[in-house]
């Protein structure tokens, strides 16, 4: 298994998990995973840079895009080396057969100590904003969660998420459904933004079943060095 880290675009990205098949790296917020208007140099292209260059490939370097990752949204992501490789996962998420584990930090602490959430979200892609509905509503994506609060300190409390579904925003708008938003995150009502424009939100594992030899596979993101999340983790630390 191939390890390393990625230094593209001022970013150091390092990788969790790499071989023939499959790479997974440890996205920093900040940094786009596919293409948009802004025009800026998103994570795939920096992958594709960097093994197009490591292994001298001559010609154009295959990566599939199996799920996404909120610009200001950090953590495990995976991506797909081969064809065979994409559609296989493609599958297993689509079954509902890979495990997600998110941490976020909120600043008002649960009503429950754990829960599941369901709501039909609905985005206006003229604001690129969601909101969330407890009933269904023509053109609404059922969309449903588990938490449970791991930690609390000065100001913070520390929510594990499971993503039972994967729709865009779901984590942010579903967590502020309940007076929960998280921190940082001015859209869905986060008092002030952090001053580098990322969110509390971050990918902290994946599990699933290999999609070519499979075996089980569990991959786990460390938290952004030098962050309010550095702060978190000495705070447990002494907890």
């Amino acid at each position: 298994m191939k390890r390393n880290s990625i230094n593209d675009s001022g970013y150091r990205i390092p990788i969790l998990y790499e071989d023939n098949h499959i790479i997974a790296v440890n996205k920093p917020a900040g940094v786009l995973v596919q293409s948009d208007r802004t025009g800026d140099k998103p994570l795939i292209d920096i992958i594709k840079d960097y093994i197009k260059v490591r292994d001298n490939k001559p010609g154009g370097v295959y990566l599939g895009c199996v799920h996404r990752l909120d610009r200001p949204v950090s953590g495990a992501i995976l991506f797909a080396k081969t064809s065979k490789a994409l559609d296989r996962l493609n599958k297993l998420f689509k079954q509902r057969e890979v495990r997600k584990t998110y941490w976020a930090i909120v600043r008002n602490q649960p009503s429950q100590p754990e829960g599941h959430l369901t709501h039909w979200l609905i985005k206006d892609p003229e604001t690129n904003t969601v909101t969330a509905h407890p009933t269904e509503l023509p053109g609404g994506l059922y969309s449903e969660l588990d938490y449970r609060l791991i930690s609390a300190g000065k100001n913070w409390f520390l929510v594990e998420v499971y993503p039972l579904t994967g729709r865009p925003h779901q984590i942010r708008v579903q967590l502020a459904s309940m007076n929960c938003p998280i921190r940082g995150d001015k859209k869905y009502g986060a008092p002030k933004g952090n001053s580098d424009g990322s969110i509390n939100l971050h990918a902290r594992k994946i599990a699933f079943i290999h999609p070519v030899r499979r075996e089980p596979l569990e991959i786990e993101a460390q938290l952004p060095a030098g962050t309010f999340w550095e702060q978190v983790e000495k705070e447990m630390s002494r907890s």
